[in-house]
C-alpha cells in the first residue's frame, strides 16, 4: 500500500482538520459544523473569518472588537501603492499583482521578528494580510481605469468597503450582501489545491505571509481558480452572437464544445454554493438586468435536462453562478479570481494555523522511473 501511486494524491489522507467537510454525494458543505447555507444567510464574512479562526461563532462584543481590529489592519504603505501602479501600468495580470502585494505585505509587518512557532503572532499576521488585500486589488483596478484609489471606509464591512473602493460609490445593500454572501461561499473547501500550497509552505514553518502568496500562486492556476471568469466570457459571447441562448448552446455542445462551471472534482450533484448564488442571481435580476440570470439559467436547464450531464455526475459548480453575479456588481471580469483568493485567505490561514498546532513536515515520496548504472563519461571524452 505504500508503494501505491496516487496522482494528484487523488483520496490520500494527509491531515485531519475540523474546519470544513464536504459530501459530494449529498451536496453538502459546513463549516465548523454549520451549514453553508446556514452562514451564508445568517451571518457576515467577518463572523466567518472569526469561525474559522478562532473555532466558535463570536458574541456581540467579540465581533466588534475583531471586525474593528480588521478595520485598523486595512490600509497598505505607500509602497505597495507604488508597486501597484507601476503593474497595472505594464498590464500586468490581476493575479500577479495580488502575489506581489501580499508578499510586500511583510516589508512593513510589525511583528516580524515574532517567532514563527508563536502560533497567536501568526494568526495576527493573518488578520493583516486579510485586511490589506482589498485595499491593495481595489488601488490596482483603480490603477488600472488610468484613477487614483480610494481610501478604505471606516464604517463598510470588508464586503461593502472593498466595493466601495473599487467604485468609489457605497453599494447599495443587495450589492453588499451579495458580495459579503460571495466571500462566505468562497472562504473555505477543504484540501484544494491551494489550500494544500499554503499548507506544504506553512508545514516548513515558513511565516504566514510565504504561505498566503503561495496560494494565491496555486489559485493561479486555470485548473483551480478562473472558472468563473470562463463562465462569463461565454455568456458574454453567447449575448453578442444574437442568438437565442437555448440555440447557441445547442450548437455549442453539438460541437463538442465544454461548457465552464459544470463538473467538480467532489461534487457529483448541483455545488450547494451554485444553489445559493443561484438565487442572488435571481434578486440581482429582479432590481435590473435579468438578461445574465435568464441566459445562465438556459444552460444549465438544456445541459442537465437535455443533455442529462446531472445524471452522469457532472452538474452545475459555484463558478457557474458566481461570474454572472460578479459581473452584475460591477466588478471587472479578471478581477474574479483575485476575488476568490480574497476570500479564501481567511482559509488558508486557518488551515496553516490548525495544522502548525501539530506540525509535522510534509514530505511526500516519488517513485523513481529513470536509469541506473550509467558510466560516467569525462567531460573531455563527450
Amino acid at each position: 500500500m505504500a508503494d501505491d501511486l496516487r496522482k494528484g494524491l487523488e483520496g490520500v489522507l494527509v491531515a485531519e482538520s475540523g474546519l470544513s467537510s464536504i459530501d459530494g454525494d449529498a451536496g453538502r458543505l459546513i463549516y465548523r459544523g454549520y451549514s453553508i447555507e446556514t452562514l451564508a444567510e445568517n451571518a457576515s464574512y467577518e463572523e466567518v473569518l472569526y469561525l474559522l479562526w478562532h473555532g466558535e461563532l463570536p458574541t456581540v462584543d467579540e465581533l466588534e472588537a475583531f471586525t474593528a481590529s480588521l478595520n485598523d489592519e486595512r490600509a497598505v504603505s505607500d509602497d505597495v501603492l507604488a508597486t501597484m501602479e507601476r503593474l497595472a501600468d505594464a498590464g500586468e495580470e490581476p493575479m500577479a499583482a495580488l502575489r506581489t502585494a501580499v508578499s510586500m505585505f511583510s516589508a512593513t509587518e510589525p511583528e516580524v521578528d515574532a517567532d514563527h512557532e508563536d502560533l497567536e503572532a501568526t494568526l495576527r499576521k493573518g488578520r493583516r494580510i486579510t485586511a490589506k488585500i482589498p485595499t491593495a486589488l481595489a488601488a490596482f483596478e483603480r490603477y488600472r481605469l488610468g484613477e487614483a484609489p480610494v481610501d478604505p471606509h471606516p464604517e463598510l464591512g470588508l464586503a461593502a468597503n472593498f466595493l466601495y473602493m473599487l467604485s468609489g460609490e457605497e453599494p447599495d445593500d443587495v450589492a453588499a450582501e451579495t458580495f459579503d454572501q460571495a466571500l462566505i461561499l468562497h472562504a473555505d473547501h477543504g484540501l484544494n489545491a491551494s489550500t494544500f500550497a499554503a499548507m506544504v509552505i506553512g508545514s516548513t514553518m515558513a511565516d504566514i505571509y510565504g504561505a498566503v502568496t503561495g496560494g494565491v500562486a496555486a489559485l493561479s492556476g486555470p485548473l483551480h481558480g478562473g472558472a468563473n471568469q470562463d463562465v462569463m466570457e461565454v455568456l458574454i459571447e453567447i449575448d453578442e452572437s444574437g442568438k437565442d441562448p437555448l440555440e447557441w448552446v445547442e450548437e455549442a455542445t453539438a460541437s463538442g464544445r465544454r461548457i465552464p462551471g459544470f463538473g467538480h472534482r467532489v461534487y457529483d450533484v448541483k455545488d450547494p454554493r451554485a444553489k445559493i448564488l443561484q438565487r442572488r442571481s435571481e434578486e440581482l435580476a429582479e432590481t435590473g438586468n435579468s438578461k445574465w440570470y435568464d441566459i445562465t439559467t438556459t444552460i444549465e436547464t438544456y445541459l442537465s435536462e437535455e443533455k442529462g450531464l446531472v445524471e452522469k455526475g457532472i452538474a452545475p459548480n459555484v463558478d457557474f453562478y458566481s461570474g454572472s453575479v460578479y459581473y452584475q456588481l460591477g466588478i471587472p471580469i479578471d478581477t474574479y479570481t483575485p476575488i476568490f483568493a480574497m476570500s479564501r485567505a481567511g482559509g488558508w490561514i486557518a488551515h496553516v494555523l490548525e495544522y502548525q498546532e501539530d506540525n509535522r513536515l510534509i514530505r511526500p515520496r516519488a517513485r523513481y522511473t529513470g536509469p541506473e548504472g550509467k558510466e560516467f563519461v569525462p567531460l573531455e571524452k563527450r
